[in-house]
């Protein structure tokens, strides 16, 4: 089962404002172009982030900034802030046979190896700070352009 992607819809929001906060007005429009994803979806994304503390939004077109710094939050903050974190990330599927020495035993092999997994990714995505995401975009944009940006 695949993650919502609303998660990387939110990492590459945040990114955004991080990025263009002194140049732009970032507005949904802005990051939609970024994206390529429609505004309204960026709207919800900039309600689920302000809702968890890491946005603010002006009203209108008056634009999104952060309101945590960044190295206060991980990717962990912006997984549950998203709304893509559900109790079980992995789906089963609904009807196991029963009569079936396998089907009546998966759940009983399964689970807590897919619980572990699950707590592992969570945990890992706790320890990567959005800070960490900013500075590797601006080395990437740098090796790019072969210059240094201004954030």
């Amino acid at each position: 089962m695949k993650i919502s992607s609303k998660f990387t819809v939110a990492v590459h929001t945040l990114l955004c404002i991080y990025r263009f906060k002194k140049e732009y007005k970032v507005t949904s429009d802005f990051i939609a172009g970024s994206t390529g994803v429609n505004p309204v979806i960026i709207r919800r994304t900039l309600i689920s982030l302000k809702a968890a503390g890491l946005v603010n939004v002006a009203a209108g077109t008056g634009g999104a900034e952060l309101a945590v710094k960044p190295e206060d939050f991980t990717l962990f903050d912006i997984y549950k802030a998203s709304g893509s974190m559900e109790e079980n990330i992995f789906g089963f599927h609904e009807q196991p046979n029963p009569a079936c020495p396998v089907g009546k035993n998966i759940h009983n092999i399964l689970d807590s190896h897919l619980a572990d997994a699950q707590k592992a990714f969570e945990q890992k995505l706790a320890t990567v700070k959005f800070s960490d995401l900013a500075a590797e975009l601006k080395k990437a944009e740098s090796a790019r352009s072969g210059t240094q940006l201004r954030t």
